[in-house]
């Protein structure tokens, strides 16, 4: 089995397969004990116990923990495979990339929750985390029945620009990112029982949007767009940054959480998915192109690597198409499968309103024609 342990090069032994616990409930003293021994040295754990599941494609519980020696976090948060899902992130092709993130120990200069564990087992398929309880420092999760002020979304590109700007291009390729892959349409969506979510939408909705089948949808506005994220220059991307997975700090900053879908593309998805999704539809309107020239000051680069504000805003424009499908897949989902459905149903609504009000095909067509004459040789 391969097990790979978080931060092995700081000194703490790697786990064997039976030392892994394929659960929040198989976790004992000893080896929190063990887990917290960089972070807090001399802390000794002598309880564990379960104070909450929030499983959701994951399964995720908190942990209270206390201490006969020594101190450390009075609580954690952990995640591994809910065996009912597996299939469902094994089809998105992100079983292993937090885990694999967290453990290659790499610079992530946007506010993310300490993660004092990243371990995986490839050959069950299963992966533990063990990270910190950003609620124990009055952190505040987000979702699309909260909205982002203009404000905060401006902390959130601030975030994304740090961190796009620290991988940015060649300063992807480092060892340690080897196994990144790029960002590629995956499988799945084309199944969605999408009548079922544009029924739900209200009248705001473009026709455009209204009218679609899930093919096209799927062959004609999303995988278009996810094939224009390699076709120019990389960085590393969150890969998920919907309003649901960031949070606020007590400082006002936007942190990120759920980093199962990192990967290597074209900035635009990150910031693309983030705006459209965490604002409402007037603030979108309203503050769109001043927070995008936000995102474009705060990339740290030379300016002959920066995109052009052109660029910025075509492409921006395109990566509707990602929140489009994603949500309007979510939305149909019988029950809330994978959201509640009120929370799936806002963020649908706000990227297909996004999608007509950017004329999202036309700038797909654009790129796709431009990185097309690109890639042609000259003629002869």
């Amino acid at each position: 089995m391969d097990i790979a342990a978080a931060s092995p090069d700081v000194g703490r032994p790697e786990l064997s397969a039976p030392t892994m616990p394929t659960s929040a409930d198989q976790i004992t003293p000893e080896w929190m004990s063990g887990i917290l021994t960089d972070s807090h040295p001399g802390a000794v754990v002598d309880e564990v116990s379960v104070v909450l599941r929030d499983d959701g494609t994951n399964r995720r519980a908190r942990l209270a923990l206390t201490y006969s020696e020594g101190s450390g976090p009075a609580t954690v948060f952990v995640k591994s495979v809910d065996p009912d899902h597996r299939l469902l992130l094994t089809m998105t092709s992100g079983l292993f990339h937090e885990p694999r993130l967290f453990a290659a120990d790499v610079p992530l200069p946007v506010d993310h929750p300490t993660v004092y564990a990243a371990l995986f087992d490839e050959e069950a398929e299963n992966f533990l985390l063990v990270m910190e309880d950003i609620a124990a420092r009055d952190a505040d999760p987000r979702d699309s029945l909260r909205p982002l002020t203009p404000e905060l979304a401006a902390a959130g590109v601030r975030a994304l620009g740090r961190l796009h700007s620290r991988y940015w291009g060649a300063r992807l390729d480092v060892p340690e990112l080897s196994w990144l892959e790029p960002f590629v349409a995956f499988d799945g969506l084309q199944y969605a029982p999408l009548p079922s979510a544009l029924e739900k939408l209200d009248e705001s909705t473009p026709q455009s949007v209204l009218s679609m089948t899930i093919g096209q949808l799927v062959d004609e506005v999303w995988k278009p767009y996810i094939g224009t994220l390699t076709t120019t220059t990389q960085t590393l991307l969150h890969g998920d940054a919907h309003i649901g997975n960031t949070y606020v700090t007590p400082d006002g900053d936007v942190g990120l959480l759920d980093w199962q879908m990192v990967r290597r593309g074209n900035w635009s998805l990150d910031v693309g998915y983030f705006l459209q999704g965490s604002l409402t539809v007037d603030d979108r309107r309203t503050h769109e192109r001043a927070l995008l020239a936000e995102y474009r000051s705060a990339l740290d680069l030379p300016e002959s690597e920066l995109p052009s504000a052109d660029e910025i805003w075509l492409r921006y424009r395109a990566s509707v198409a990602h929140g489009l499908a994603t949500w309007l897949a979510t939305a149909s989902a019988d029950g809330g499968l994978w959201q509640r459905p009120e929370i799936a149903l806002a963020l649908a609504q706000r990227y297909a309103v996004a999608y007509g009000d950017l004329d999202t095909p036309a700038a797909i067509a654009e790129i796709v024609v431009a990185s097309g004459a690109e890639r042609s040789p000259d003629p002869a």
